[in-house]
């Protein structure tokens, strides 16, 4: 059991732990029960939270039991930004983003109540719901020293802010390590992962269990936080965050955004998000320093990681839907929902009847004027859905139409754009 912490650490997921010789020692010992938090501040989890839940799912496939905690009671409150206060989300609100996120979480972990290590799904609304001011603050509060909590990171620049904090999210330190001690003491808890940036909160409840319960050995396992090589925030793109969900980022987008990954990055993420052997990633790397161009390695995380939270199914249309887009399938394949998808990721525009081509690859900013269309179709080099244009005074029609909406307008042989007929 203890090569998962070398496994770990060859991977960059192991940023910082408590007490690294009592981790090992109690993993050796087994069976250890871990688990990790998620809030329900959103609709959905992003691709910043994948790299817990795949977390979860690696050290599962190691031995360990996995709780997974969505917090209907902690989302109520959220935990502190560096930046500014949440906006408080109504009770119904969280509960119904409660019940998503544990949706996705599922497909992630084995709950197969027959295994000695099946995952667990709790909530911490389960044991704050009835508890009282008074109680909560006798039993928790008095056990958390107020100038500790002044140091956590988010709170020290809440406080420099002109907006300061409020007591309200002040408050989270004490809910979270709440929830490590009722898991400790109803299944057996050790061990809390999260991100590098929870680090003062994961230290918060093994600092309560301590109080409260001497003799207890528990652990925190933090993994670092995933940043881009340029500076920028992991799981953002030019459209916002990265969700999980299909219907607030598509899978066609999803995979896009893996698709594109940096050289710099791609070999890093392949080791933290991937399942495959040493072998294959160090094979992949090798690959990427050498014929950087193929975009082997990116296209071997995008097609995991898109089969991993969407599906076999959606990963095969939306690869199938990036090789007609470039001519190398048939556009009139594609599935309605899959092909828009895809032509809303590229430069599009709207057009209320049908136009010349010319006009067509101009207005869509493929080229820079109407005689720079002409050029590119006299010398060949201007396609509509696949098809070489030969005439510059060539008017697509209806019978042209993808799904009766849609024209692929194309300039050489990558750049791209979309016209939605709409009259």
């Amino acid at each position: 059991m203890t090569d998962i912490v070398d496994e770990l650490k060859w991977r960059g997921l192991f940023a910082q732990s408590t007490d690294e010789d009592a981790l090992r020692k109690a993993l050796a010992d087994g069976p250890v029960t871990f688990y990790c938090g998620f809030d329900p501040t959103a609709a959905s989890l992003h691709v910043g939270h994948l790299v817990q839940v795949l977390t979860m799912r690696r050290l599962q496939q190691a031995g360990l039991k996995p709780l997974a905690l969505v917090g209907g009671a902690t989302g109520q409150i959220g935990d502190p930004r560096p930046t500014a206060e949440r906006t408080l989300n109504s009770p119904e609100t969280v509960a119904e983003w409660v019940n998503r996120l544990r949706d996705q979480i599922k497909p992630f972990l084995d709950f197969d109540a027959s295994l000695p290590n099946a995952a667990r799904m709790v909530n911490n609304l389960d044991w704050t719901a009835n508890l009282s001011a008074i109680e909560f603050l006798r039993d928790i509060g008095k056990h958390f020293r107020v100038n500790k909590m002044l140091t956590k990171e988010s709170v020290a620049r809440r406080l420099e802010s002109q907006e300061g904090i409020s007591y309200t999210e002040f408050s989270y330190q004490l809910l979270q390590g709440m929830d490590f001690l009722q898991l400790y003491r109803n299944y057996g808890c050790t061990l809390q992962q999260g991100g590098s940036d929870q680090w003062g909160n994961l230290t918060a409840g093994i600092d309560l269990i301590h109080r409260l319960e001497p003799d207890a050995q528990v652990h925190a396992l933090a993994t670092p936080l995933m940043t881009k090589a340029d500076g920028t925030k992991f799981g953002k793109s030019e459209g916002g965050a990265i969700w999980l969900n299909a219907s607030m980022t598509t899978p066609y987008a999803f995979y896009q955004f893996w698709l594109n990954t940096d050289d710099r990055d791609v070999s890093r993420y392949l080791r933290i998000l991937s399942f495959r052997s040493r072998e294959e990633l160090e094979e992949l790397e090798k690959v990427t320093e050498e014929r950087p161009q193929a975009r082997t390695a990116q296209r071997a995380l995008a097609e995991e990681l898109t089969t991993l939270v969407h599906g076999e199914d959606e990963c095969r249309a939306v690869i199938a839907a990036s090789k007609a887009l470039f001519g190398q399938g048939e556009l009139a394949d594609l599935d309605a929902a899959t092909l828009e998808a895809a032509l809303y990721e590229l430069p599009h525009v709207r057009a209320d009847g049908f136009a010349p081509v010319v006009d067509l690859l101009a207005e869509t900013g493929l080229v820079a004027s109407k005689s720079a269309a002409r050029r590119t179709v006299k010398e060949g080099g201007a396609y509509v859905n696949n098809v070489k244009v030969t005439a510059e005074d060539a008017v697509p029609g209806p019978e042209d139409l993808l799904h009766g909406r849609w024209l692929v307008v194309r300039r050489g042989k990558k750049n791209l754009a979309a016209v939605e007929i709409t009259g």
